[in-house]
């Protein structure tokens, strides 16, 4: 059913080509952007939802409250 409507497509060979490369691409910039990423701002991110959980440490939403008054 697809194969006639593909058919009709002039140039369609193209389009997989282009999928593959926009695929690639994005892979590419991630791959980049995990080497290059500041390690300290990772390991802050990573830890920051468990900061509220120990007893004494305030949670994100009570330092936001803080900063607001």
């Amino acid at each position: 059913m697809f194969k006639h409507y593909f058919e009709q497509i002039q140039n369609v060979a193209v389009w997989p080509i282009i999928s593959l490369a926009i695929f690639f691409i994005f892979f590419l910039v991630l791959l980049i952007w995990v080497f290059k990423a500041d390690k300290n701002h990772i390991m802050k991110m990573s830890k920051l939802p468990l900061e509220g959980d120990q007893i004494g440490n305030p949670s994100l939403n009570e330092l936001k409250h803080e900063e607001e008054n």
